[in-house]
């Protein structure tokens, strides 16, 4: 759901670009209370798998594909915070690298893809988990269905904006019907990739999964006939090193970018499809990163596609794992610095 330039006009592309930077400039101070020594790390990693993951387009329909957005997957595993900047970051890579998502639709792009996909599958989340049993299974199962309803919620979104700024004069109605029409067939593939990520991080190392903290109940002893609390003194889990998690997430990503997304589907997106099918590409513009080394995810001067997209593939995991941890990390030492003993010495 990448909108290119031209798509959108100026006035409506500079007003989701106020929206977006709000977001954004909320979300990092929001993050600082996501955001500790173990989580700010695999928040960088969470950002790259989502970039492999959305190379990995998956047919929908005759002739039409879809790819992860990655707002639900990022929210529940890092925080709603977290995962607005998560997303952010992976567009932003896209947008200026591969020029994949218009520089100037950028604005559009995080609104759309960052901020209502993350925060309405976190709403849907919350919602589920209050009212399913508290158990991993539950974690899971809510999972898939905040990421199925976050995927139409976003077309929903750019219709809307498209509505009010749309360049080409196509019926509204007709748009909206086609966007939510195969974006609801694309939310069930996210919704899988998601609940599957999710399952499998929670059940190895469920206190590295935000969605599931208060998942598990303290322990508790009788004394004096009498239920105390066993005092939590050095949890095992949060004893055990998280790297392994870490080194396991980078691998496959490497691997998803690398070797996997070659064998993706080349039918057009769901965005893309809608475009043709209905007009609204009429007026799209080359984009400002089309000179790029690596632009549609391709090494320039690399004959051989399948070489050359996987070292694409590769080189915007690298960048993004390391954009991505640098941000989380000067968020995290942000709060580190806010809650120091100096700050609080007039309390």
């Amino acid at each position: 759901m990448h909108v290119p330039d031209g798509f959108i006009d100026a006035p409506i592309s500079a007003a989701t670009g106020v929206v977006a930077a709000a977001a954004v400039a909320v979300s990092l101070r929001g993050a600082r209370r996501e955001l500790d020594e173990r989580t700010a790390p695999l928040a960088g990693l969470v950002a790259a798998f989502i970039f492999a993951v959305q190379m990995l387009n998956f047919p929908v329909a005759a002739g039409t594909s879809g790819h992860l957005l990655g707002g639900a997957l990022a929210a529940i595993l890092v925080g709603p915070y977290t995962g607005v900047l998560c997303v952010s970051v992976v567009l932003l890579m896209q947008g200026i690298l591969f020029a994949d998502g218009g520089l100037t639709a950028l604005g559009v792009n995080i609104t759309d893809m960052a901020v209502v996909t993350t925060v309405v599958a976190y709403a849907v989340f919350r919602a589920l988990v209050k009212v399913l049993p508290r158990r991993r299974g539950s974690i899971t199962a809510a999972s898939f269905v905040a990421a199925v309803l976050s995927v139409p919620a976003a077309a929903v979104a750019f219709t809307l904006i498209y509505a009010v700024g749309g360049t080409t004069d196509v019926s509204i109605g007709k748009v909206a019907t086609a966007m939510v029409g195969v974006h609801v067939l694309i939310g069930i593939g996210e919704a899988a990739i998601t609940a599957l990520t999710v399952g499998a991080v929670v059940a190895v190392r469920p206190d590295l999964v935000y969605g599931a903290r208060g998942l598990q109940q303290k322990l508790k002893l009788r004394v004096g006939g009498e239920l105390v609390d066993v005092p939590d003194t050095a949890p095992v889990a949060a004893a055990r090193s998280h790297r392994k998690v870490w080194i396991t997430g980078l691998v496959a990503s490497l691997v998803l970018a690398g070797f996997v997304s070659f064998y993706a589907s080349a039918s057009p997106d769901g965005l893309e499809k809608v475009a043709a099918d209905k007009g609204i590409d009429a007026r799209t513009e080359e984009h400002a990163s089309a000179d790029s080394p690596l632009a549609d995810y391709g090494v320039k001067d690399v004959e051989n596609a399948r070489l050359s997209g996987g070292l694409a593939g590769v080189i915007g995991v690298g960048v993004t794992v390391v954009a991505g941890t640098g941000v989380f990390w000067a968020v995290r030492r942000r709060r580190t610095a806010d809650v120091s003993p100096a700050s609080t010495s007039g309390v």
